[in-house]
């Protein structure tokens, strides 16, 4: 375990009992919010703002692709623009999937980690993209968040590899880093899986407007797929 661990507050690494009602509330809210009739307020999706100087305000545009795309094909109602959110507010509350991207250093302060833990626990979810770089600060400050629980890599079996759009090889190669295959890891809770993180992959990359990298128009396909895939499951468990 990390140095940087050793002095959590002990009531991180244990789930506080009254986050069973909060969390049966916001998976009911999740998945109501996400069949929404269309005179109702439109569902949010989060892009969080993390310190320690990474640029976590890398592909500007991916987000707001992946909800056209998944309100054009998947028929959601998703407001077009994400919601930028910091790791320590209370506004993660009120959003059932929240991504995150960069290339540098992240760091979550111990009310961050605190904080971001309870979203998780109570029904959010956190979509990490290594947008090539992110990989060594990000399992060090996850470790902050949940010191107990070890990322795992996802067989391509997984629900979200097979529909509505089916990756029988599992996560996509997008764009090329360090000539290594893609690999998608998970953080489960109880069974849950509350955080999925994407390696050597860039799915952001492929979600940009097609002249940000020149990808053609298959590679972004199958970008869009996966995350229509991946929202799928967050809002329905399957």
């Amino acid at each position: 375990m990390n140095g940087s661990n050793r002095n959590i507050s002990p009531h991180l690494t244990q789930t506080p009992t009254h986050l069973k009602f909060l969390k049966i509330s916001l998976l009911f809210l999740f998945s109501f919010a996400f069949y929404l009739s269309p005179c109702a307020a439109q569902t949010k999706i989060g892009l969080l703002k993390y310190s320690g100087g990474g640029d976590w305000y890398a592909n500007p545009t991916s987000l707001p692709n992946l909800i056209k795309f998944c309100n054009e094909t998947l028929h959601t109602d998703i407001s077009p623009e994400p919601t930028v959110v910091e790791p320590g507010s209370r506004d993660l509350f009120s959003l059932p999937f929240v991504h995150m991207t960069g290339h540098g250093n992240v760091v979550f302060s111990e009310q961050e980690a605190e904080n971001l833990r309870k979203y998780l626990l109570a029904g959010g979810f956190l979509h990490i993209d290594d947008n090539y770089g992110i990989d060594p600060f990000i399992r060090r400050e996850m470790k902050k968040v949940f010191p107990e629980i070890e990322f795992t890599e996802l067989p391509s079996s997984f629900a979200f590899y097979l529909s509505p759009f089916a990756f029988p090889t599992g996560l996509p190669k997008i764009h090329e880093h360090d000539n290594k295959p893609p690999q998608g890891f998970g953080l489960f809770w109880e069974g849950r899986l509350i955080c999925f993180y994407t390696y050597e992959s860039d799915l952001g990359d492929g979600w940009e407007d097609p002249q940000v990298h020149g990808d053609s128009p298959e590679t972004r396909l199958k970008a869009l797929r996966m995350g229509g895939n991946m929202l799928t499951y967050v809002f329905t468990g399957k």
